[in-house]
């Protein structure tokens, strides 16, 4: 396969477009051309990417290499579509046999060893995964905020050999662990305090505005 085509999602304030990356081989010149709107940090993925796939003993393709980052017009920065390059240039190269991407979606930095690293903000992108029926894999330094979601939808993976095994059907790749809430600290309760209503109303209505407020009255009114 010379094509291949790949999810991510950018991150713009609390909302996560799909971005769709494809990745076309073609013969020619060793180059590597990444279009579609690409900010500096996007723009350098290229090196890292190149260097986490050589250094996880996988063939990186000497051929012409086009990614496309849809749609053009939205600015894309960060180092989090690293991942769905990387996966995508090893689809088009034939190195992932018959795994089905269109089931998941992709988000992590890449270290130069293939290392995995936690990206800014994945909790949008996970909600919007999910909406769209897909799995999302992101790094496993990510565990705290993909725990927040609470379902079966969120892979994690510490390099990019795991995310090969896990798309070729050689490994399995865990999910997160439930998050435990911490203890809250116990404190007084309003409804505890029987009659006095006017007193009450008025210390709600100062305590949502951020008023101050002056208690006055005989002993033992309280």
């Amino acid at each position: 396969m010379s094509l291949a085509v790949v999810h991510t999602r950018a991150n713009v304030g609390i909302q996560a477009p799909l971005i769709t990356v494809e990745v076309h081989l073609s013969s020619g010149l060793p180059g590597f051309t990444l279009v579609g709107l690409p900010e500096t940090v996007v723009k350098e993925s290229r090196e890292r990417v190149r260097s986490a796939i050589l250094h996880s003993g996988l063939e990186f393709p000497l051929q012409r290499i086009t990614i496309n980052l849809a749609p053009a017009d939205l600015p894309k920065g960060g180092g989090r579509f690293d991942l769905a390059i990387a996966v995508g240039i090893l689809a088009a190269s034939g190195q992932l046999g018959d795994a089905e991407l269109t089931k998941y979606e992709f988000l992590g930095e890449l270290s130069l060893s293939g290392e995995v690293r936690w990206v800014r903000g994945v909790l949008p992108g996970l909600l919007a995964a999910a909406s769209d029926e897909r799995k999302a894999i992101v790094p496993k330094a990510n565990e705290q905020e993909a725990a927040l979601l609470g379902n079966n939808d969120v892979l994690l993976c510490e390099h990019l050999l795991q995310v090969l095994g896990h798309l070729c059907g050689e490994d399995v790749l865990p999910g997160p662990t439930a998050a435990v809430p911490e203890a809250l600290e116990v404190h007084g309760d309003l409804a505890d305090v029987r009659g006095q209503a006017t007193a009450k109303r008025a210390l709600l209505l100062a305590a949502a505005g951020g008023h101050n407020l002056l208690l006055r009255g005989p002993p033992g009114t309280g």
